[in-house]
């Protein structure tokens, strides 16, 4: 059984095609201009969510269903973690990366695969005009289509067209349904309100949505009403950016810059410098996020050219130096300039009137200079800037005001720590960044690096469950807590987070080449070999997958083919001591046990390893040279860290033989 993709001009038609499906719980209409980001599939998913009530598997997922579906935030009173990760404080300090929306995707979509697979009958549901969908919908559909068991649940997906993005799930996950397309009707016609109502039909439309309190209206419908309403200078010009606030705090970048871009349509620098600035401001950090930052850099540099204000120039100068620093790509990329543009916004800083909002003002300013300075080189200095910052703070706030503020602050400091060398006040600043601002995943990453660095992986791990709670899903961490999990001896443990990590993001290339690994130790070759075929689709001439996919080879008995893998292993990365063993042992398996010993002397320059030690001793035994297997031994033995028991016992018998 496959789910069903629905193509037809007409949404009724589209509709009557599913119409008979088995136990169908409803058709849900995804575009954006209704209930903006997730549009109708988060409608569906409310619907499930509330039918579960206070359970654990909402609890499970109750990050990700809010961030989604904010709607559902009355029904969820106990979910007050969730709720304060999703609030943020008056003062806007950090946004979402767009990939977020991807993490929200697969976290959903184990939400809604558990829920059909503990029904006791098949149930249906239509995800109609998807072709009109945000990008958001499109990518929660796509994993849907992917992960969901049509015999449990089956989706119904529709459109005019298929959006590209959905077109690789629906080949592989649906199958076309035919449709007979009817005569279009005055009925049809009338599906597009904005064709068939005047201005105070959308007013009135409008009032109606609001008065319902729902937060989804607000990103899509009512700022889509009141832009066509009598008053769209004013009450259009004021929704859209409420809505472009909440899409922008929200992680949904392309929703956002849609409404920014219908927001400028309504205003001018001159009659509206106001809202004019925050459409304009609120563009470029949608498209800096959406990694287009060129086209921020481009709006920066037609602001400076229509408006003389001083704190839009302020601005302007300290997000031209964040580009440069953070976001344009290498050639375009330019720290001289950044500092001349930091060194601007801070002069203009310098004249702000009120002495308080003058000193945070520059305090924060400073820290581009502190970025600038840890780039260069020179940690020192830029550690004395952040500590002369969060003095500042302490002297123009109050106590306990502001606390994500000096949280980010104090997170700088612990990161120059790091990289000066001292990992104890690293730790100690990020216990206090977390007390300050407990929902903010980034920190727990942070401080598991930390505490996996120093010999702690128990709190390490903690810490990376803390952050896939919070993130939601956060690909990273469970990667880093598969490392982890391996650094203890838990293959099993590890492979489950390398296989979460690669549900969200197929593309991760390191957990690729850890699970390609993974596999070969446990004899799977069919699964090594076909995470090595994976990695190197994405990185051809990966070295360690090259490696994994000539070790195959050998275990399968084909050592030409083996040798032949693990020479173009070691000619794309001839620093790799595990490339040239692993060569050393096919070619001392073929007999060239002089081949063998050349490629473990290479091994051993650049990592004496016990193990390859080892092995180079018995290829001196098999050549006759006795004295040099002698010396391989013992050297094997006096390693530091030495070998595992069971190989130090093996050496011991050899030198005894």
């Amino acid at each position: 059984m496959r789910h069903v993709w629905l193509e037809a001009t007409l949404p009724r038609d589209r509709r009557a095609a599913a119409a008979g499906a088995e136990g169908l719980l409803g058709a849900f209409d995804c575009r954006v201009w209704q209930r903006g980001p997730y549009g109708g599939v988060g409608e569906f998913v409310r619907h499930l969510a509330l039918g579960q009530g206070h359970s654990p598997l909402v609890d499970r997922h109750q990050v990700e269903l809010l961030s989604a579906v904010r709607d559902l935030a009355p029904a969820m009173p106990w979910a007050d973690e969730a709720l304060a990760a999703l609030d943020v404080a008056d003062v806007q300090i950090r946004f979402h990366p767009a990939r977020r929306t991807r993490h929200l995707a697969y976290g959903i979509g184990e939400f809604v695969a558990s829920w059909s697979a503990g029904q006791r009958t098949p149930a249906a549901v239509v995800l109609d005009r998807v072709d009109e969908a945000d990008a958001t919908t499109v990518e929660l559909v796509d994993t849907l289509l992917r992960r969901v068991d049509p015999s449990r649940l089956r989706l119904y997906v529709g459109g005019a067209s298929l959006p590209p993005a959905l077109a690789e799930a629906v080949a592989e996950h649906a199958r076309p349904l035919a449709i007979t397309p009817s005569r279009p009707t005055p009925e049809d016609a009338a599906e597009d309100a904005a064709t068939v109502h005047g201005p105070a039909w959308h007013d009135e439309r409008a009032d109606e949505l609001a008065a319902t309190g729902e937060w989804s209206w607000q990103l899509g419908a009512i700022p889509h009403h009141r832009e066509r309403g009598t008053r769209p200078a004013t009450d259009g010009v004021d929704a859209l950016r409420t809505a472009l606030a909440l899409a922008l705090r929200s992680g949904f970048y392309e929703h956002a810059v849609r409404l920014a871009e219908r927001g400028l349509a309504l205003v001018t620098p001159a009659g509206d410098t106001r809202n004019w600035w925050a459409f304009t401001t609120m563009l470029a950090t949608a498209l800096t996020a959406l990694e287009r930052p060129a086209e921020a850099l481009a709006l920066y540099d037609h602001v400076r050219q229509v408006t003389d204000e001083p704190r839009i120039h302020l601005s302007t100068a300290y997000s031209t130096a964040m580009l440069h620093v953070r976001h344009l790509p290498e050639p375009a990329r330019d720290l001289a300039a950044a500092r001349t543009w930091l060194e601007r916004a801070l002069a203009l800083a310098g004249r702000i009137e009120d002495p308080r909002e003058r000193a945070v003002t520059t305090v924060f300013h400073r820290q581009g200079l502190a970025l600038l300075d840890s780039r260069a080189g020179d940690p020192a200095a830029a550690l004395a800037t952040v500590e002369d910052g969060i003095a500042e703070l302490d002297r123009a706030l109050a106590p306990g005001e502001r606390p994500q503020d000096r949280a980010r602050l104090l997170h700088n400091r612990a990161q120059l720590h790091l990289a000066l060398g001292d990992p104890a006040r690293a730790l100690a600043d990020l216990d206090t960044v977390i007390e300050r601002d407990p929902q903010n995943a980034e920190y727990y990453v942070d401080r598991a690096a930390l505490h996996r660095a120093t010999g702690r992986p128990d709190d390490a791990i903690a810490d990376y469950g803390t952050a896939i709670r919070l993130g939601p899903h956060l690909p990273e961490a469970y990667y880093n807590r598969a490392e982890t999990h391996t650094d203890l001896g838990r293959p099993q443990a590890a492979l489950a987070d390398l296989d979460r990590t690669l549900r969200i993001d197929p593309e991760h290339l390191d957990a690729l080449v850890n699970r390609a690994g993974l596999h070969l130790e446990d004899g799977e070759l069919d699964l090594a070999e076909r995470d090595a075929h994976a990695g190197l689709r994405l990185s051809p001439g990966q070295p360690h997958l090259l490696c994994v996919l000539g070790l195959v080879e050998g275990e399968r008995g084909r050592l030409p083919e083996a040798e032949a893998l693990l020479t173009r292993a070691v000619d794309h990365a001839p620093d790799l001591p595990t490339a040239w063993a692993n060569r050393a042992a096919i070619r001392f398996e073929r007999g060239d046990t002089p081949g063998a010993v050349a490629d473990l002397d290479r091994a051993i320059a650049l990592d004496p390893d016990p193990v390859a030690l080892y092995n180079r001793g018995l290829a001196h035994r098999e050549l006759g040279d006795r004295a040099a297997a002698a010396e391989d031994f013992t050297r094997a033995l006096a390693t530091d860290p030495g070998p595992d028991p069971e190989l130090r016992a093996e050496l011991l018998r050899e030198l005894d033989a």
